[in-house]
Order: C-alpha cells, then sequence, then structure tokens
C-alpha cells in the first residue's frame, strides 16, 4: 500500500488566528482534544493541519509534511540506501511518531497508524469534507530525483504533471513537486527552496469568493491576504505558471499561499 499525505505543518506567529481561518474559511474541524497552549490542529477529514507557534530561531511559513504508512519498518530500511538519518521526535507531537528527510533536504515525518505518537484529528473518524487539500507542492532542487525517491521509498504514485513538475498521489492527495531555479524569483523576493503552498479544493469558487468576502467583513483579522504590488504581481505570476492544479490564488492571514480550486464534477 502506498503512503498517505495525512499531514501538514505551519509554523506561525499568529497560530490562533490562523486557525480560526482554515475554520471559517474552508470548514476545517477542530480537534476533540485541542491544544491551545501548544498549537492549533484542525482537519478536513482526511489530512490533519498543525499550526504550531513560532518559537526562537524558527521561519514562519510552511514547514513540513508527514506521511501515514502500514509499516515503518520497510521505509526505514529503504531510507538506510539513501543515506538519510532519521530522529524520533518527542511524544508531544500528535502526528509525528518519526522525522527525516528526501535527498534535497525536504522534511517530512513518517506514521504508523498504531504508534503511540498519533492522537488528535490523526486518529479521529473520517467524515468527507466539502472543502478539502487537494495537493501540497514543493519547489525542490533535483525534482526528478525527489520524484523517484517518493515513489521508491514510499510507495506514492506518479501522476502527469505539467510546466516541468513531478506529480505523486495517494490516491487522494497529490505532492507537487516544483523545479526550483533561483532565476524564476527575477523581480520578486527569492524564497529559498521548500514547502511552497497548499492546495484546497471546494465545491464551487464563487461560494468560496463570497464566504471569503464574508469573514473579511465582519472580522478584518481573518481576511485573505492578496499579493499586491509590483513583487507581489511578479510572485502571483510565478505561482499562477507554476502548478496546473489550482484556479483561484490568495495567501491566509499570516502568508502562506493557498491554491483553490472547484471540484471537478464526476
Amino acid at each position: 500500500m502506498p503512503a498517505k499525505l495525512k499531514h501538514i505543518a505551519l509554523v506561525s506567529d499568529n497560530y490562533a488566528l490562523q486557525g480560526k481561518f482554515y475554520e471559517a474559511a474552508f470548514g476545517m474541524r477542530t480537534a476533540a482534544d485541542p491544544r491551545p497552549e501548544r498549537a492549533v490542529t484542525v482537519g478536513d477529514g482526511y489530512v490533519g493541519l498543525n499550526i504550531n507557534p513560532r518559537k526562537p530561531g524558527r521561519p514562519a511559513g510552511l514547514d513540513h509534511f508527514g506521511l501515514e504508512v502500514d509499516e515503518v519498518a520497510p521505509i526505514l530500511e529503504r531510507l538506510k540506501k539513501h543515506r538519510v538519518e532519521v530522529v524520533k521526535r518527542p511524544s508531544t507531537r500528535p502526528f509525528a511518531g518519526i522525522t527525516t528527510h528526501d535527498p534535497a533536504g525536504n522534511l517530512f515525518d513518517l506514521s504508523q497508524r498504531d504508534m503511540q505518537n498519533r492522537t488528535s484529528v490523526y486518529v479521529e473518524s473520517e467524515k468527507p469534507a466539502a472543502r478539502r487539500i487537494s495537493h501540497f507542492a514543493l519547489r525542490t532542487l533535483d525534482a526528478e530525483r525527489v520524484a523517484d525517491f517518493y515513489a521508491e521509498v514510499c510507495g506514492l504514485q506518479p501522476a502527469k504533471g505539467k510546466h516541468g513538475n513531478f506529480h505523486l498521489t495517494d490516491g487522494r492527495v497529490t505532492l507537487v513537486l516544483m523545479p526550483w531555479r533561483i532565476t524564476d524569483f527575477e523581480g520578486t523576493g527569492i524564497v529559498r527552496p521548500g514547502p511552497d503552498h497548499i492546495g484546497f479544493e471546494v465545491e464551487s469558487l464563487d461560494a468560496f469568493k463570497q464566504r471569503l468576502q464574508e469573514l473579511g467583513d465582519n472580522n478584518p483579522h481573518l481576511r485573505a491576504r492578496a499579493l499586491a504590488g509590483r513583487e507581489g504581481e511578479a510572485r502571483m505570476k510565478l505561482f499562477a505558471s507554476s502548478c496546473s492544479l489550482g484556479e483561484y490564488r490568495i495567501a491566509d492571514v499570516d502568508g502562506v499561499l493557498l491554491d483553490v480550486a472547484e471540484k471537478n464534477p464526476r
């Protein structure tokens, strides 16, 4: 069985506010066992989103993702072949039993369904949501090599990508690997290789845009952020040309990029 992309982690100075944004904008549900003094954890019924308070020495923004596997041991053996090390995480983390990295240094967690660390939304019953996380995108060096790594080590299935990207899927969520080139950032702020954006699928783009407007009108603290100004426009152009899975691009209340698409009728 392939790994499942079940966890995304953010680091934020405004973690409580950011959690409210995802609840209000996307209908994500809070954990039955909230830990407001540590982090905010919300979920769409499949993927858990951990929003962690920023501590000294840690940058804000998208931080890492997590994979759930049937058995961790075979994954660890395959990691050894790539000379990749692992770190066991503290028991206070509700998903991360083990943290490791791919050949380009992108961090990801590994968890097994019966691991002691799995708590919170990660063990609560899965209920499909109308608005859900559809993809997680990384800008990375050696994108093709990294794609081969996730296919070989974690069993994610390669899927057709555009714009020179590599897509891997667990059957529900897509991991998008976008090649990182410093020249792509001409005219805007240069961002290091690493997590780039979260993709969401919604039942109606019009309804979603109306909801965002209502949120901002009712509570200015929950207003989504636009990429504005000359540098913002250049970044938006790069954003739009880098990933084909979204249709409407914004940033959340703390500046994390979001790529939203309307659900395709089945």
